[in-house]
């Protein structure tokens, strides 16, 4: 028995050396490679990366021609290191720390000491590379900026970290990959393929030709070009707008979809992020703790929608037969939800208001009213919220939209487990929630988000993912872009909804009434939404937020939006205006209303956002 176990043991521990074996022979060649490579390099030809064009073939992102200072940290050999550090104009720290991190990558493998240099630093290196055995100039092409908007539709493109070339065989160190915008969404398509070609070396390490007669060498792919669906004209436009301001415009095509402008300010110009400052400009953005240039505010920033969110409430309340357009409720200067609690309204006292009017002259009573009814519908708050926060969530909000950008927020849609969490379970009613009827509350959104919603109702019950691609190369975009997502609410509840939304421009008491165009019919909601922060310490009701969502034209329409403008007082102030000047910009390229455009374009609340790093109270004056 022992002698058949010691024979087992003998037969198993061979079969273990020959698997081993088998293995490091036939399936592992990392010792053939690193034996190979004694006796060749490998030099890469990066491709051109492709070019990003807008919607209408303007170019807006090309390449130029780059240089990068490579080392092979073990074939270095002694040298002047002053002269050296002059050339690149670095500091000897520099210099040595950007070697001991090539070696410590790799003895063997090139390693970039200093990326994009100047055609004057490359200049005077081509020189006197000569004296610097072990180092070398690679080739490459950076990114060549043909305009100076959409920092944050565009992105821009950096040095890949060490994890990536850890998990990724085909970056490099030094390689430059996508970080933000479309530079990061699209890298695969943007990049291209890297071409490699291997040169033989003698034993005295130096280069005697082609390995293998070139016969492994390969040319570089060059990347895809892309045209994007953002319209450069009205992205300009909308950036000037925003000028001296703080906040997002978000512009769809609502039958496709595309993003026709993303605008966030404060921005900053994209060639900022190209060369040797790039490292610079992008802490002195990101430090910047205030103006928030590297936040995008058109797809992260979460604000209280306000009133526009009363369209929402409006449909639900039709669908679910609460209201009819007929339907009136009395307004007293607001919604008295308790003895001591009231929703205040700017109507006139004992004002009896239809839907219509409910919507165009922004009736809190109205909706007030509305909301309450579809809650208590189901006998209880906690089934009349899951109802509610169901229907609200078919149009996007409160969840990522799955657009093709790599940043945003969820936003919030308050549902019972929200209400169970935060009042304990079933221990909080209906008025618990009252907030929710005019946007405000637990009700979170982005602009993208909002802008989305509008599409939505602008198709009368339906919209497309958002969307930043418009066409790639050779390739076709994913088909969740051409995919109808539908809501929960009937076509014909949306008509009576439109229409108030059109005599918010239309109808004298509209609350944008004085921001109509001639000829255009708009359709849109004001907001102001309320919002709160801490000063000295102390937590303040700070000036409100100017919100404004709108779509052209009322029958089939050609853009949806929503304007975002952060302490700009109220809906009608800054952002009706800013949305109607949009529209027009769009729709017909020329501005009817120069006295508007000069007061929006010339407009400034940087003495607002002062006030607040500054520390100073302030009143809020309507």
């Amino acid at each position: 028995m022992r002698k058949a176990l010691l024979y087992l043991l003998v037969l198993i521990t061979g079969l273990l050396f020959l698997g081993r074996l088998f293995y490091l022979q036939i399936i592992d060649d990392s010792f053939k490679q690193q034996s190979e490579s004694n006796a060749y390099k490998k030099e890469y030809n990066y491709p051109e990366r492709g070019h990003i064009y807008d919607r209408n073939g303007k170019l807006l992102v090309a390449n130029q021609r780059s240089y990068d200072f490579m080392a092979i940290p073990r074939n270095v050999k002694p040298f002047d290191t002053l002269e050296l550090c002059e050339l690149l104009n670095i500091t000897p720290e520099k210099l040595n720390k950007q070697l001991h991190k090539a070696k410590v990558y790799s003895p063997r493998l090139p390693s970039p000491i200093v990326s994009q240099l100047s055609k004057i630093e490359h200049a005077r290196l081509q020189e006197k590379i000569r004296k610097f055995k072990g180092f070398y100039i690679q080739k490459r092409s950076a990114r060549h900026y043909q305009t100076t908007i959409g920092a944050n539709v565009l992105g821009y493109i950096a040095e890949v970290n060490p994890k990536k070339v850890k998990e990724n065989p085909y970056y490099q160190p030094g390689d430059l990959e996508g970080k933000t915008g479309i530079e990061k969404s699209y890298e695969e398509q943007l990049r291209g393929i890297k071409g490699v070609r291997y040169i033989q070396k003698d034993r005295f390490n130096r280069d005697i030709g082609a390995y293998q007669g070139g016969r492994l060498d390969t040319l570089p792919i060059n990347g895809k070009d892309i045209n994007i669906t953002i319209d450069a004209v009205l992205q300009e436009y909308g950036e000037r707008l925003m000028n001296n301001k703080r906040g997002g415009i978000v512009a769809i095509e609502p039958n496709t979809g595309e993003i026709l402008a993303l605008v966030s300010a404060p921005s900053y110009n994209p060639a900022l992020m190209v060369g040797r400052q790039r490292s610079k400009n992008f802490t002195k953005f990101y430090l910047d703790t205030i103006a928030r240039p590297l936040f995008d505010r058109g797809l992260q920033a979460t604000y209280p929608p306000g009133s526009p969110f009363k369209l929402l409430n409006a449909l639900i309340g039709l669908e679910e037969g609460v209201i009819t357009p007929q339907t009136r409720f009395t307004c007293r200067h607001g919604f008295k939800y308790s003895r001591t609690r009231n929703m205040g309204c700017h109507c006139s006292y004992g004002a009896s208001n239809d839907l219509n009017k409910g919507i165009f002259a922004s009736c809190n009573a109205y909706f007030g009213n509305t909301y309450k009814k579809t809650i208590d519908k189901y006998g209880n708050a906690t089934n009349g919220i899951k109802h509610w926060s169901d229907h609200v969530k078919s149009f996007g909000l409160g969840n990522y939209l799955g657009y093709d950008l790599s940043i945003g927020s969820k936003g919030n849609v308050p549902d019972t487990t929200f209400y169970n969490k935060w009042y304990g379970k079933n221990k909080w009613f209906t008025t618990y929630t009252i907030s929710n009827a005019i946007g405000q509350g637990e009700i979170l959104t982005t602009p993208i988000q909002l802008a989305n919603m509008t599409a939505a109702i602008a198709n009368r019950g339906y919209y497309y993912t958002p969307h930043i691609i418009k066409n790639i190369a050779n390739d076709t975009i994913p088909k969740k872009f051409t995919s109808k997502k539908i809501t929960t609410i009937s076509k014909e509840n949306f008509e009576p909804v439109i229409q108030g939304m059109f005599n918010v421009y239309e109808q004298p008491g509209g609350t944008g009434y004085y921001s109509r165009i001639k000829g255009i019919e708009i359709c849109g909601k004001t907001g102001t939404a309320e919002v709160y922060g801490k000063i000295n310490g102390e937590r303040k009701q700070l000036t409100d937020h100017s919100i404004f969502v709108a779509f052209a034209p009322k029958d089939n329409p050609k853009i949806a939006m929503a304007v975002f403008v952060e302490h700009g007082y109220w809906g009608g102030r800054w952002a009706a205006p800013m949305a109607s000047l949009m529209i027009e910009k769009y729709l017909r390229g020329s501005i009817s209303r120069n006295d508007l455009e000069t007061k929006m374009l010339n407009g400034s609340l940087q003495e607002e956002y002062d006030k607040y790093i500054s520390g100073e109270e302030f009143t809020i004056n309507k």
